[in-house]
């Protein structure tokens, strides 16, 4: 665990260091986010989404309930090449849901019960560990592991769905010349976009290893 948040650590680092720099990198055909969306977004024949600028940094993401494209201000005004890189990223998903993707859709349907089991770590995992050790009844814990279970399953869903949004994205982004206008900015946007990827990597293995760790308490009380 301690190895994982060491990782998670220069991970996250690594690429909020990635996205300023590349932030700093104007795009030679001048567009910002909400132009590379919104041409995308056309391009795939999706005229139902709308895009909107959300406040927050590194707030972007798309919001199949009411289908909307939320862009941080940096990456909804940018006219870089990592705002084009996310926005297209976020499109991505809304591309993903026209397509009914199935990676997508098992996690939405998974998000009433992920909601539910957050709440329900938040307490029983320690309550759980308190009652464990004075009264030796497991059941709280039980209960803990059992939520912190389908957190981490839903981490895991996550990874095809971020990857493959990806995937379209820099696609998208190589076909259409007009947007990213030399091999350079193609290179640096696919640079961004696995390092916001691997964020949800280390992220789905911080949540197995918590879940091990509670886990072995049930499994060393046993014998």
């Amino acid at each position: 665990m301690i190895v994982i948040a060491l990782v998670s650590f220069i991970v996250q680092w690594r690429f909020k260091s990635k996205f300023k720099k590349y932030s700093e990198m104007p795009l030679a055909s001048g567009l910002n986010g909400r132009d590379v969306a919104e041409r995308m977004l056309h391009d795939n024949g999706i005229y139902d989404v709308n895009i909107i600028s959300a406040e927050g940094q590194l707030s972007d993401h798309y919001n199949p309930a009411n289908k909307t494209v939320n862009l941080s201000p940096d990456v909804y005004h940018g006219r870089s090449v990592a705002a084009a890189a996310v926005a297209s990223h976020e499109v991505g998903h809304a591309v993903q849901h026209a397509r009914a993707y199935t990676w997508l859709q098992f996690r939405s349907a998974v998000v009433p019960a992920v909601n539910l089991a957050s709440k329900l770590v938040q307490w029983t995992l320690m309550i759980g560990i308190l009652l464990l050790a004075f009264s030796g009844n497991p059941l709280v814990l039980l209960i803990g592991v059992i939520a912190l279970a389908v957190v981490t399953l839903f981490s895991f869903i996550t990874l095809p769905v971020e990857f493959d949004a990806s995937r379209r994205a820099l696609a998208w982004l190589q076909t259409n010349k007009g947007i990213m206008q030399t091999n350079v900015e193609h290179s640096q946007a696919k640079d961004a976009l696995w390092w916001a990827a691997m964020t949800y990597v280390v992220a789905a293995l911080g949540s197995l290893a918590t879940l091990v760790y509670y886990a072995s308490m049930l499994v060393n009380r046993r014998n």
